[in-house]
């Protein structure tokens, strides 16, 4: 039996993260079928009565269930909704369960990717689908081990929008899917818009995010899902989302709107107030 060339390490899994969904999990059918070959395991914090629905149709061995509550007393939400029906505490949970599974580099995934896909920059009409995502994987630990990141994402179609004038391979942003090492821990904020929330913050105080461009994730539209932190997003709106990220950075993001086929209430960072930037050696101070 041959062994696969591009062999994941085994200590790496992919942490999916789901909440209510255990018969509608559309993340493992497309990283089996993009070509994944490693190890899955699914995230489920204890208030999520579907939980012994994870078991049955995953495997006890496969499944981590965590202490919501416990999660939620030791972050910061933002608020004082006393609402958990996010995916914060959970994202912060999979640093301790992947040290209890002997596993020291993970990737968070959400539950309803559709799609992984190459972006190139003359291509933009065409889908360049993913076959070997395990080597593209591998291609991505090795560059997050080579660099001082806390973590590294995919990039969202929305980070194409306007093509690709003047645009970098790397972005300093991280959403929606992290390349995490239990060497490198750090702590989500924010009930809502976590992800926005964290690289913003860590990233003021010198922590580096990024997204690579040239790799495409793409999932159902948000809030089209039942379950998962649609429900939350319903209930408070995409302006408490979006203002979240506004009160735990202030000086460097205000509340705007998207503008698209349907324009919403989104964030806006103001790059050049939230990250420490590189002075030109020309205005070193010289005695």
């Amino acid at each position: 039996m041959k062994t696969k060339k591009n062999k994941l390490p085994d200590t790496f899994a992919v942490f999916i993260l789901t909440h209510g969904r255990p018969n509608n999990v559309i993340t493992v059918k497309t990283l089996r079928r993009h070509g994944y070959t490693g190890k899955i395991v699914f995230v489920v914090d204890d208030e999520d009565a579907c939980g012994p629905d994870y078991i049955k149709n995953f495997g006890a061995e496969n499944v981590s269930i965590f202490d919501k509550k416990a999660e939620a007393d030791n972050c910061d939400e933002g608020n004082n909704f006393d609402e958990r029906r996010t995916i914060t505490m959970a994202r912060n949970a999979c640093f301790d369960i992947a040290q209890s599974r002997g596993i020291t580099h993970f990737l968070q995934l959400d539950d309803d990717y559709t799609e992984f896909k190459f972006r190139f920059e003359k291509e933009l009409s065409k889908k360049w689908i993913i076959l070997d995502l395990d080597s593209v994987i591998n291609s991505f630990l090795a560059y997050y081990k080579a660099i001082p990141a806390r973590s590294i994402a995919f990039s969202q179609g929305g980070d194409h929008i306007g093509g690709y004038a003047g645009q970098t391979k790397l972005r300093r942003k991280c959403m929606n899917s992290f390349f995490c090492s239990t060497e490198r821990p750090f702590k989500f904020v924010g009930a809502m818009n976590e992800d926005v929330n964290t690289y913003t913050t860590l990233g003021s105080r010198g922590a580096l995010f990024f997204t690579f461009t040239s790799v495409q994730l793409d999932q159902k539209q948000t809030q089209s899902q039942v379950g998962g932190i649609t429900d939350m997003y319903q209930k408070f709106g995409t302006y408490c989302k979006a203002f979240t990220t506004v009160m735990m950075q202030p000086s460097s993001v205000k509340v705007s709107m998207m503008q698209s086929v349907n324009s919403r209430i989104h964030h806006a960072v103001n790059w050049k107030t939230t990250v420490p930037r590189i002075i030109k050696e020309k205005y070193k101070k010289t005695k």
